[in-house]
């Protein structure tokens, strides 16, 4: 039996001067065989909203949903460590209903959650997570679901203000009691930086070489999404392409009556 990912092993990793990585699946077959394959950690990413729901952006998928999808992944998944993403405006209003959205999500099967951004109120919640008994990964630099205050996808830390600020935000998710931290569109230096300055693994989204986790959104690695794909996100295979030869074969297939044939009726 493989032993499941745990913060000690991620921990761990980051001690050893080891990498580890970390892919988005959203049903039970893609989280199935992402596990089987070694990745580390499986994030039910809000991405889904966009990839898997076709809506505009990643603000607009709920809490039902993101229920939906992490009981979807967490019954794949026997060793990879599960986090879901608490989505827009499910943990910002206030920490009680904060913690019982969060709480849900462990229900359904999730090991740990993530929350964006870093501001007193999110130092709070982190602590009061880490609390009540669930693992936060933090996340910083661009934060999708601030996108509409940011104004849009823009790279963060770029100034050595900024750089600093970065900094500062990741130490106080440190000491509030996250494990790990998300580090995206970040300038890679100040992302190596940062590694080098907080003692818990910090996980590159578009953030450079030096972080101890990489993430990618599986529909980009997989190349089944195409409506646009980060600078940082590197395609390993041609899924929109397979897809659409399966359902081209099929379709001609069945107006020719060459599918069903002789074995496969009953």
């Amino acid at each position: 039996m493989l032993k499941k990912v745990s913060v000690r092993t991620l921990k761990k990793i980051k001690d050893n001067g080891e990498k580890f990585s970390v892919l988005t699946a959203y049903d039970y077959s893609t989280a199935k065989y992402i596990d089987e394959a070694g990745v580390d950690v499986i994030l039910i990413g809000d991405s889904l909203a966009m990839t898997a729901l076709g809506y505009e952006s990643t603000n607009s998928i709920g809490v039902e949903e993101m229920s939906i999808f992490t009981k979807a992944v967490a019954k794949g998944v026997n060793r990879a460590m599960v986090v879901t993403d608490m989505p827009f405006m499910s943990y910002t209003i206030d920490i009680p209903s904060a913690l019982t959205n969060i709480g849900n999500m462990v229900k359904y099967g999730a090991n740990a959650v993530k929350l964006e951004g870093c501001n007193d109120y999110i130092e709070k919640l982190v602590e009061c997570t880490v609390n009540m008994g669930v693992p936060v990964m933090g996340h910083i630099g661009f934060t999708p679901q601030s996108q509409n205050v940011i104004g849009g996808h823009i790279i963060q830390g770029k100034t050595e203000e900024a750089a600093k600020e970065l900094l500062k935000q990741a130490k106080k998710l440190e000491k509030a009691g996250a494990f790990s931290i998300v580090l995206e569109m970040v300038p890679e230096d100040v992302a190596k930086n940062i590694t080098q300055n907080i003692s818990i693994p910090t996980i590159s989204c578009g953030a450079g070489r030096y972080c101890d986790g990489f993430v990618m959104v599986c529909d980009d690695c997989f190349g089944k999404f195409t409506d646009f794909t980060p600078k940082f996100a590197r395609k390993y295979a041609d899924m929109a392409s397979l897809i659409k030869d399966c359902a081209t074969k099929f379709d001609y297939d069945v107006k020719n009556g060459n599918y069903p044939n002789e074995n496969e009726v009953y």
